[in-house]
């Protein structure tokens, strides 16, 4: 499994996933927020009902104290006592008793809640505790009891806690719809995603045609316009290798009939001259006559000794003779060695990098082809009189680098729009199909330069043709 398919499917396995994570996130937000709400709604309510208590003891000894001066010109001051505690009968905060000659108590009455008891931990959040104030009661000094006020916030905190319920009531109305839109609407705004995915099932499958066409918000437009991109370079890179790979089909048949050739005209006669040969010596020493076998067999090694170097020609335009056996930097010198004597009036100068000795088995005849095919044109084409080959390595970020292959003469160099031959058309397929790139660059008399910049496979991975060609 590839990564393009790993990625769709850790998508497909997630896609539900991200929603329900996006749903929760929402949700803890809602009940954090709920519960700082619900604190200080607790906090307020709190103090409300102390300044409720308050309010109802104040009031409640106000007018205790009001009825009290009046006792004076009462005929019956405890009757009238008595009167005055059960006028507090019906009150919702507050308790009132008499102690003393008389005898009354006025209870809060106990409200019936709608939604059930009051729990006592939201008591306890509310913490209001019972307040209690003593009136003393004396009237021309004589002494007629004591008037007792006690708070009851049972009353009021029953009343903040339906306050309560109703609230979360309606949050909960509010709330479920509200997720549950916020479920649709997230599910809505994954959707490109999700063609997205197909997309990417459709290029893991080989279809680089996708492409995505609908109207997107700006977070995704990129997205989209990205996966378009990609797409299209896809497609671009496949149609590329196609041709590659026709390219290397033709070039295939074209060595092999090259070779086919060779053996037909360089070899072939001369194994039936061999064969001729060889009948004549039977013939001639089943006659008995010895002496004109040695002409017969030094004819037989002069046609093998040149088969012999038929072979070794053909060998060497399908493998360059010693770079296996002795490397890059050697291979290459013995190249320039072999045009030195042949045009012994340049001169060549090599230099190769002390990191650049060998770069493998795929790149190194790369590298190889480059050369010979570039010295080979500039001294049958450039005349020149000093050709500079250069091999080096240019690091990269990637920390792969490249190989920077370099021909350079100060020949005739070429025509201002030179049409590209078969030479240089080969040895740019070759480049390209390794992942690099070459460029020629000349002007009428100032010479010729071909610089071949190939990519360094990563340690461990395939090289760009090997993947290619897979």
């Amino acid at each position: 499994m590839n990564g393009l398919e790993k990625i769709q499917e850790n998508y497909g396995r997630n896609a539900v996933s991200l929603r329900l994570v996006l749903i929760l996130l929402i949700a803890l937000v809602f009940v954090v927020s709920l519960g700082l709400g619900g604190m200080l709604a607790c906090f307020n309510a709190s103090r409300s009902v102390e300044t409720e208590m308050r309010s109802a003891v104040a009031v409640a000894g106000q007018m205790i104290e009001t009825s009290i001066n009046l006792l004076g010109s009462s005929q019956d001051p405890v009757h009238d006592l008595e009167y005055l505690v059960e006028s507090f009968k019906g009150n919702r905060h507050v308790r009132v008793r008499l102690l003393g000659d008389g005898a009354a108590v006025a209870t809060p009455p106990v409200e019936t809640p709608p939604v059930g008891e009051v729990p006592q931990w939201f008591v306890r959040v509310l913490n209001v505790p019972a307040t209690t104030v003593r009136i003393p009661v004396a009237v021309y000094g004589r002494n007629y009891g004591t008037i007792v006020i006690e708070t009851d916030p049972h009353n009021e905190i029953l009343e903040i806690w339906d306050e309560f319920g109703d609230s979360l009531f309606v949050l909960a109305l509010f709330s479920l719809p509200t997720i549950l839109v916020i479920y649709l609407f997230i599910g809505r705004a994954l959707r490109p995603l999700d063609r997205l995915a197909q997309g990417l099932r459709k290029i893991g499958a080989g279809d680089y045609s996708t492409r995505l066409t609908e109207r997107l918000p700006p977070e995704l437009a990129g997205l989209r316009d990205s996966f378009n991109r990609m797409a299209g370079r896809l497609a671009a890179m496949a149609s590329e290798n196609r041709r590659l790979n026709e390219q290397l089909l033709t070039l295939q048949e074209e060595e092999r009939g090259d070779i086919a050739r060779d053996l037909h005209d360089e070899i072939g006669p001369f194994l039936f001259a061999i064969n001729v040969d060889a009948a004549n010596i039977s013939r001639h020493v089943g006659e008995g006559r010895l002496a004109p076998i040695r002409d017969l067999v030094q004819s037989i090694v002069d046609a093998v000794s040149h088969m012999q170097k038929q072979v070794r020609s053909m060998l060497g335009q399908l493998r360059p003779i010693g770079l296996a056996e002795f490397g890059l930097a050697e291979a290459i010198e013995n190249l320039i060695d072999f045009w030195r004597r042949r045009y012994p009036d340049i001169a060549y100068e090599l230099a190769v990098a002390p990191d650049a000795q060998s770069f493998g088995e795929l790149l190194d005849p790369t590298i190889y082809r480059v050369v010979q095919e570039a010295l080979s044109n500039a001294v049958r084409h450039g005349r020149p009189t000093a050709i500079a080959v250069s091999i080096e390595i240019r690091a990269a970020a990637d920390g792969a680098g490249a190989v920077v292959v370099t021909v350079a003469d100060d020949g005739q160099g070429m025509a201002e729009t030179p049409g590209m031959g078969y030479g240089l058309l080969g040895m740019g397929e070759r480049v390209k199909a390794m992942g690099g790139s070459l460029t020629v660059f000349s002007r009428p008399g100032q010479g010729l330069t071909v610089t071949a910049t190939i990519p360094m496979a990563p340690a461990g991975s395939a090289a760009p043709l090997e993947r290619a060609l897979s």
